[in-house]
């Protein structure tokens, strides 16, 4: 069962999930209104979620920076530089103020973190986040909080809005336990292999496989244990 701070937005096998929807708009200028099921909404223009759409849309201002992971459906993103042809596990992010032209088969659904901030400028084009890119090894983690030993990671950034300190890539990790501290950072997560617990301080624990979508909210406090390794598309803020 998802806690409050830990939401299972949406399972690979398109099974239900726990987590509380509202069916509602981001804001009045949101291109997708209804279709918006929001699992979190924080007062820092951190929202997240999943968008049922069928159809056809040109936004000629793209109000929010928006990661999006592909669960149903097919979609298809174009801008004048490129097109994004978008399948099931697939995910990309439309920056603010993009001029995009999207078109959703019937049935397109896809999980969503979207970042709106009052008075920021544009950062607009289409990014692709591939699930296999090759990656750098980063930082590992602090050896206070390592249950066993320090794992291996690496990470590629792909999107970073140094305004809005929001940055999107995909990274990955051999197994390691930690201990649970308050979450850093708002995440989206869309697992692409392996297999996570995440756990809060209730006891309650959340799975997560390849193709599932969480977010974490900032300060949940959320503990980790992977006993395989570990690849992930990110969205942190």
């Amino acid at each position: 069962m998802s806690s409050p701070g830990i939401l299972l937005l949406a399972r690979a096998d398109g099974s239900g999930v726990s987590t509380s929807f509202n069916s509602a708009p981001l804001s009045a200028f949101d291109p997708f209104a209804e279709a918006r099921q929001v699992a979190w909404r924080g007062d820092d223009g951190v929202s997240a979620g999943l968008v049922r759409f069928t159809g056809d849309a040109l936004i000629e201002d793209f109000p929010y920076s928006e990661t999006l992971v592909v669960h149903a459906g097919h979609m298809v993103l174009s801008s004048a530089e490129q097109t994004l042809e978008l399948g099931v596990g697939d995910s990309a992010v439309i920056g603010r103020g993009s001029r995009v032209a999207l078109h959703a088969s019937i049935g397109s659904e896809w999980a969503f973190c979207a970042v709106d901030v009052a008075g920021t400028p544009a950062r607009p084009g289409l990014t692709l986040l591939p699930a296999h890119i090759w990656l750098e090894p980063s930082a590992t983690l602090e050896p206070p909080i390592l249950v066993g030993p320090a794992p291996q990671c690496r990470a590629l950034s792909l999107f970073d809005d140094e305004v809005t300190a929001l940055k999107v890539g995909i990274w990955d990790s051999t197994p390691y336990q930690r201990h649970g501290r308050a979450h850093r950072l708002h995440e989206l997560m869309h697992l692409l292999e392996g297999s996570v617990t995440l756990a809060d301080d209730d006891g309650g624990e959340v799975t997560v496989n390849p193709g599932d979508t969480v977010f974490v909210v900032k300060g949940a406090f959320c503990a980790w244990t992977s006993t395989v390794y570990v690849r992930k598309v990110y969205a942190v803020k």
